[in-house]
């Protein structure tokens, strides 16, 4: 059996008792970040007193190998091994590694489930404050400037775009994000962008404003942007 697991997006208190005890008890852990994983096992047997299988086997598996790790990975699940799948943060398959697995265990009639965890889309959403019952999230923004052009040329082909208080959602380098302000600044200066960083983490932050304004700003950590247009 698969299972797609859930995982804190920064705070590790905010693990379930149930994706605990799948992490701990599965045969073999698929693990974007090993060392990751291996940090999440230790506060997993501390918060909940749950032994770990004492021969589980954690494999690295992230995006470049998902193809190469496929065929050992079904292999495993024929041999109705207990399979538990985790990425970096957050949810699996969402804009993280696992999407290949996943429909070749449908195509194959390989059963799997997904223990709910943790999301940062939503928990960004919530944070700002946001009254908008109606969503768009587009992953991570392009890196090169043209294609990031294009993508929201696009958001306003949205059919429920013009709906106001309709948002789109993404994910951004605090690497980029100066130069992704200034180019918002360019095509669409009158959005109003809500920062989020470091989600339940000690610094936390939400900070709005117009794209020029936050092109000022120097933003550390993981960040959700939501662009209302």
């Amino acid at each position: 059996m698969l299972y797609i697991v859930g995982t804190p997006i920064g705070n590790l208190e905010d693990l379930s008792l149930r994706q605990a005890k799948t992490i701990l008890t599965a045969d073999v852990l698929l693990a974007e970040d090993t060392r990751s994983a291996e940090t999440l096992l230790s506060a997993a047997e501390r918060l909940f007193s749950i032994p770990r299988k004492s021969d589980q086997i954690v494999v690295s598996y992230y995006l470049q190998r998902e193809f190469e790790k496929l065929p050992y990975i079904l292999s495993l699940l024929k041999e109705d091994k207990n399979v538990a799948l985790i990425s970096e943060a957050g949810m699996p398959l969402i804009s993280d590694p696992g999407g290949l697995l996943a429909n070749h265990c449908r195509k194959h009639g390989i059963p799997f489930t997904v223990i709910p965890g943790p999301s940062s889309v939503t928990t960004a959403l919530a944070l700002a404050g946001n009254s908008s019952h109606t969503w768009t999230y587009v992953g991570f923004l392009p890196k090169k400037p043209n294609d990031v052009k294009r993508l929201i040329e696009k958001f306003k082909l949205v059919p429920i775009f013009e709906k106001k208080d309709h948002v789109f959602v993404a994910f951004e380098s605090p690497d980029r994000f100066n130069d992704t302000m200034k180019l918002f600044a360019e095509i669409i200066p009158t959005a109003s962008i809500s920062v989020c960083r470091e989600l339940t983490k000690k610094f936390e932050e939400v900070l709005v404003g117009s794209p020029a304004e936050l092109a000022e700003k120097q933003i550390r950590g993981e960040i959700v942007l939501i662009i209302s247009l």
